[in-house]
């Protein structure tokens, strides 16, 4: 039985390794617990966009290819991430 057991909180720990990689923690002090603020009054409300525009605004931050005002703080925010670590983060929030 513990083995079982072992091997299932293994399994369930890999496969949610890239959401975990992300930390959305760091996201709410700008964008709301819920993403349902407007970062420093400029950003659109992230929970309103759809889990492809988030995807392609994370990965655009950090290729510097997306952004306005806050594109330097972003980028430093997602740099650290792979595109595929930023996908599955984008897939937990937004519609």
């Amino acid at each position: 039985m513990k083995k079982s057991v072992i091997a299932t909180i293994a399994i369930l720990t890999l496969s949610s390794a890239s959401i975990a990689a992300v930390n959305g923690a760091a996201c709410v002090a700008c964008h709301g617990k819920n993403f349902e603020k407007h970062a420093l009054g400029k950003s659109k409300i992230v929970a309103n966009l759809s889990h492809s525009e988030i995807a392609t605004a994370l990965k655009g931050y950090k290729a510097g290819t997306f952004g306005g005002t806050m594109k330097a703080v972003m980028k430093a925010q997602v740099a650290r991430y792979s595109d595929a670590d930023l996908e599955a983060f984008a897939q937990t929030i937004g519609k």
